[in-house]
């Protein structure tokens, strides 16, 4: 009989690996925290309208690739396939927009695309996302991108690039929408299938598109920073000095947009070096008619989201720093009542902090040696019942070989000592 293997697109994270992860999670509630932004968690089911009114409804998210089913009351039910709308649902359900404040938001999870699985990219991936609300300043966009700048560093990415640029708003698009597809029209036999369509329902969307024979296609677009209005413009303009404010670097891109069509004003995109042409880490911008358009009050907001499975293999060719498990202490033991010893030196050595290995196997002295050293322990604790009779423990440090004698019971100064080794 053939064993039951995971859905294509999706994969398992192994111990080994999910401490990668953990890493990464950790640097971006380290980050956000930083920068007062608080958590929140939403439903990965949630109401197939909700994406079809906010990510767009000729978008590839919801044309081609949402997980949507009937629920048993006959409800069009859908596995999220990002974050924003949900968060904004959830802020609106909660009341958390009508205070005038600044609201900052935080979220990590999974999200659900039926895309075709490549380097970096699952059909069950991870997204972590940042969505700040109440305030149309462009100060505000510049300290969000920091923000995501920022988490690059801290976990090693030099090679991180921004690029930015401004779509303006709904009116802004309209003009520059009829002036793209009237340049690219000529050009309609080397676009792709989807590329063709969109000509006539959203022409911006093109220049998203990733398929290869459009690229050059593309290039001949004219730039949507020509289409902006005075005020569109201005935005844009502070929002780049506000970045030179900060120090951080960018490059403008007039042809980036991004596959969502909430967007307003501001959008941006931060790349990685180690990941070949699906380099995307982090993506985000304006999005100040999301909430009206849901039903909420007037609420110009801005975010970003980062694939996480990306930025967690980014971060890894980036650092040197060891990614499996942390072992402080490995407990070596010797008979029966040796074990029952260090059971209770097990615990009362992890209450002072130390990650302390304990394996009840019924192995010999040289085999639990091996096997500390093969899963990198700093230091043995060996236990016998000679060690037992003497009450001496024997404290092995497995770096560099040296091996003292301990009293049996002194968990505070065994801890000292593998805390300073």
């Amino acid at each position: 009989m053939n064993p039951i293997r995971a859905i294509k697109g999706t994969r398992d994270i192994l111990p080994g690996a999910v401490e990668a992860w953990q890493r990464v999670e950790c640097a971006s509630r380290s980050v956000f925290a930083r920068h007062a932004y608080r958590e929140i968690r939403t439903p990965i089911l949630e109401s197939t309208e909700l994406f079809q009114k906010t990510t767009g409804a000729d978008t590839d998210i919801v044309t081609k690739e949402m997980y949507t089913f009937q629920d048993r009351a006959e409800r069009s039910i859908t596995m999220r396939p990002e974050g924003t709308p949900g968060v904004v649902r959830a802020a609106l359900e909660a009341g958390m927009l009508r205070s005038g404040d600044i609201e900052r938001l935080y979220y990590i999870g999974p999200m659900f695309r039926y895309e075709r699985p490549q380097k970096g990219r699952y059909r069950q991936f991870a997204q972590i996302g940042a969505e700040a609300f109440g305030s149309p300043h462009p100060a505000l966009d510049a300290e969000l991108i920091q923000m995501g700048m920022l988490l690059m560093a801290e976990l090693g990415i030099g090679g991180a690039r921004l690029a930015v640029n401004s779509v303006g708003h709904a009116e802004c698009r309209a003009g520059y929408r009829t002036a793209l597809a009237n340049a690219l029209r000529p050009y309609v036999a080397s676009l792709c299938e989807d590329c063709v369509r969109r000509l006539d329902t959203n022409a911006l969307r093109i220049l998203d598109c990733k398929v290869p024979g459009c690229q050059p296609i593309k290039e001949k677009a004219p730039s949507i920073l020509d289409h902006l209005c005075d005020a569109c413009s201005a935005h844009f303009v502070e929002v780049r000095a506000y970045l030179d404010t900060l120090g951080v670097p960018y490059a403008i891109e007039p042809r980036l947009v991004r596959g969502l069509d909430y967007y307003t004003r501001t959008i941006f995109e931060i790349t990685g070096a180690g990941l070949g042409a699906q380099n995307a880490l982090c993506g985000g911008g304006r999005y100040d008619t999301l909430v009206a358009s849901m039903g909420g009050p007037d609420t110009p907001a801005v975010g970003w989201a980062i694939g996480e499975d990306r930025l967690v293999m980014e971060a890894e060719a980036a650092s040197s720093e060891a990614m499996g498990l942390r072992v402080d202490l490995y407990l070596v033991h010797v008979g029966e009542k040796a074990l029952k010893e260090a059971l209770v030196a097990a615990d009362s050595l992890r209450k002072k902090g130390l990650a302390v290995r304990f394996d009840p196997a019924d192995r010999d002295m040289k085999k639990q040696m091996a096997r500390a050293s093969s899963i990198g322990a700093r230091f043995a604790l060996i236990i016998g019942d000679r060690e037992l009779e003497r009450g001496i423990y024997a404290l092995k440090n497995l770096v560099d070989g040296r091996q003292q004698e301990v009293p049996g019971g002194g968990w505070d100064a065994i801890a000292r000592e593998v805390g300073n080794g």
